[in-house]
């Protein structure tokens, strides 16, 4: 089942279950069943165009529609997969290892452990980051509050001081 089909209208309304973020966007109902221009695509997902081509010339995004200009159309599916392609580098993720996991995912239900396998070992790595970066941020509040405890400190002296000396 792909991604756009979590888009599709169903008897209930959207599968809102099957979606890869918080954000459903209605890209037929906005853009017409023509779907989003490379500028469109860009200004909804925050990738410049020059990005968006990028992605596909290296495999990252694959089959986009033409209309009959030739021109990229971008449907749902592709909004919530550079959605979640986004996430992927916002997280660290190699581009080769991006890549990787889009081959894997153009081979259907058949790559599910392998893909499994690289986002479980990507989302170690990315719990162990946010661990260090937990434990700098401690270290540099402890820091902080140091500096604003000395500077108070070094008031009240001057306070003291000037007090003691005015008597």
């Amino acid at each position: 089942m792909g991604e756009a089909s979590i888009l599709a209208p169903r008897k209930g309304g959207l599968d809102l279950e099957r979606a890869l973020s918080h954000t459903v966007v209605a890209v037929s109902e906005k853009y017409g069943a023509e779907g989003l221009s490379v500028a469109e695509m860009a200004a909804l997902t925050g990738v410049t165009g020059h990005t968006l081509r990028y992605y596909e010339r290296i495999g990252l995004i694959q089959s986009v529609t033409r209309n009959g200009g030739n021109q990229r159309r971008y449907q749902a599916g592709d909004v919530e997969w550079v959605q979640f392609l986004l996430r992927l580098r916002e997280t660290g993720m190699p581009i080769a290892q991006m890549r990787e996991y889009s081959v894997l995912r153009a081979r259907g239900e058949s790559s599910l452990s392998e893909r499994l396998e690289l986002l479980t070992a990507h989302h170690e790595r990315l719990r162990q980051q946010i661990a260090t970066l937990h434990g700098h941020e401690r270290a540099l509040r402890i820091k902080v509050e140091t500096y604003r405890q000395m500077l108070a400190d070094t008031v009240h002296t001057d306070v003291q001081r000037n007090g003691d000396t005015n008597d």
